[in-house]
């Protein structure tokens, strides 16, 4: 069965960094585009960041310069280094696989809806208190 798993959510204090860990089963990350997600409490769930096939990626404003994406082919697994967290980046942090556009799967790009992503996991939860 293919899935997605995040893990590496927790507690952190302002200032504080997490690493968030995207890790797949039943197929190969390396042939698809990942993004990351999160969802605040009261808001919407927006795209923080896409990283594509190659590596290249592309961040939100909201946290460029903070958080970086990478990949790790050999663990079939996609991590997010969040740094300089605060309040604002709490929230339910998810990732997914490719993305539907049009009613096509295109494996190689992330849509701006998580609920557009192909494969999806269940989220990881990160809360940035004092």
């Amino acid at each position: 069965q293919s899935q997605l798993v995040e893990s590496g959510g927790g507690l952190v204090q302002p200032g504080g960094s997490l690493r968030l860990s995207c890790v797949a089963s039943g197929f190969a990350l390396d042939s698809y585009a990942i993004g990351w997600y999160r969802q605040a409490p009261g808001k919407e769930r927006e795209r923080v960041v896409c990283i594509g096939i190659s590596g290249s990626s592309n961040y939100s404003d909201s946290v460029k310069g903070r958080f970086s994406i990478s990949r790790d082919n050999a663990k079939n697994t996609v991590y997010l280094q969040m740094n300089s967290l605060n309040f604002e980046d709490t929230g339910t942090y998810y990732c997914a696989a490719g993305g539907y556009f049009t009613g096509s799967f295109f494996p190689t790009r992330c849509p701006r809806e998580f609920r557009r992503g192909g494969f999806r996991g269940q989220g990881t939860q990160v809360t940035v208190s004092s």
